[in-house]
């Protein structure tokens, strides 16, 4: 039987453990020092209290301080840490990999440690990786609809699996791969991890229009400002095509899974669409990241990477200077504390 470990318990790493165990497969599931209480609570009741669903029975939770135990002679690791720690999991994990082990992740965003230069995190986290793993371990990743709530209760889920080692991400697809966990794979990495990424900020955006229309005094109802959300939905798709072009990744991922498909699911509801609704409803930034505190905002996070690195990019050629005005909108708010304005006058325009 192949052994899993997944390391992070929040939501979406707990929910991955389910077509694994479905599949067949002993799975290890990991804590973070941020999930000792879900850790606990799972171990005490086989429930993640955030899903409310009891742990499939080849599922077993490890706290933090038994990362050692649980990743030894395992013959997968997947990774379910917020953006923030994927140097940590890198620097916590590697040392723990034997060669060659499959690696994959859900973690979705960008980093901008170099002015104008967009990185994906899988590269990320391979280059946190013990040097001695380099070119050992090729990092792969998750993109795609998947919200952690149905995928934990078996609801029909197709997701992209992407890396630069096809025969790695074929393995890993057979793996992972379910009656209901239905996985493609894609080596564009860059195209399927920067779609991944852009959609939680532009699902922020789309949820402005909820805030809008209640702060008019409004009732939700099919007569809203679905006709606001709508053209907010359809320039994030420009505004993701012409960010995966400049960094080399294929156009087509974005009205694919990882791209629009992603998108809407993310629009659906979760954290980016509550933050869009209270920034639309006139709350600025400061105080709604203070009302969800406890919250992983990775919409404003991505935000602040792609806002940043805009200007340096338009700089070196990459971008032309209007390509972005929503982006740029987003980040006014959320870096500048800017009210909402979005400027819908400057949307599909041509390059």
């Amino acid at each position: 039987m192949t052994s899993v470990a997944v390391v992070g318990a929040g939501m979406m790493g707990t929910a991955l453990c389910y077509p694994l165990a479905d599949a067949g497969h002993g799975v290890r599931l990991v804590g973070t020092h941020l999930d000792e209480v879900w850790v606990s609570a799972m171990k005490r009741e086989r429930i993640h209290p955030k899903l409310g669903v009891p742990l499939p029975d080849g599922v077993q939770p490890y706290g933090v301080s038994e990362l050692e135990r649980a990743l030894h002679g395992v013959d997968i690791v997947a990774i379910g840490v917020s953006s923030a720690g994927v140097r940590w999991a890198a620097q916590q994990v590697g040392p723990l990999l034997r060669p060659s082990t499959p690696v994959i992740s859900v973690t979705k965003g960008l980093e901008h440690a170099t002015p104008g230069v967009l990185r994906v995190l899988p590269d990320v986290f391979h280059d946190a990786l013990p040097p001695e793993l380099h070119g050992q371990v090729h990092p792969a990743a998750i993109g795609g609809p998947c919200i952690a709530g149905e995928l934990a209760r078996r609801v029909p889920t197709a997701v992209v699996f992407t890396g630069r080692d096809a025969p790695t991400l074929a393995m890993l697809a057979k793996a992972f791969s379910t009656s209901y966990y239905h996985v493609r794979t894609s080596t564009d990495i860059i195209g399927v991890e920067v779609c991944a990424a852009l959609k939680n900020a532009y699902a922020m955006a789309v949820g402005i229009g909820a805030g809008v229309h209640e702060r008019a005094g409004l009732e939700p109802g099919p007569v809203a400002h679905h006709n606001y959300e709508s053209a907010i939905f359809a320039q994030a798709c420009v505004e993701m095509t012409r960010l995966v072009a400049a960094l080399g990744g294929r156009i087509d991922q974005v009205p694919n899974l990882a791209g629009a498909g992603d998108l809407l699911v993310t629009c659906s509801g979760g954290r980016s669409s509550r933050l869009g609704k209270l920034l639309g409803l006139g709350v600025p930034f400061n105080e709604a990241r203070a009302r969800m505190a406890g919250d992983t905002l990775e919409s404003a996070d991505i935000v602040r990477v792609v806002g940043d690195a805009l200007p340096h990019m338009v700089a070196r050629g990459l971008l032309p200077d209007g390509a972005m005005p929503l982006m740029r909108h987003l980040h006014e708010v959320i870096v500048q504390g800017a009210p909402v304005d979005v400027p819908f006058q400057r949307f599909f325009a041509s390059d």
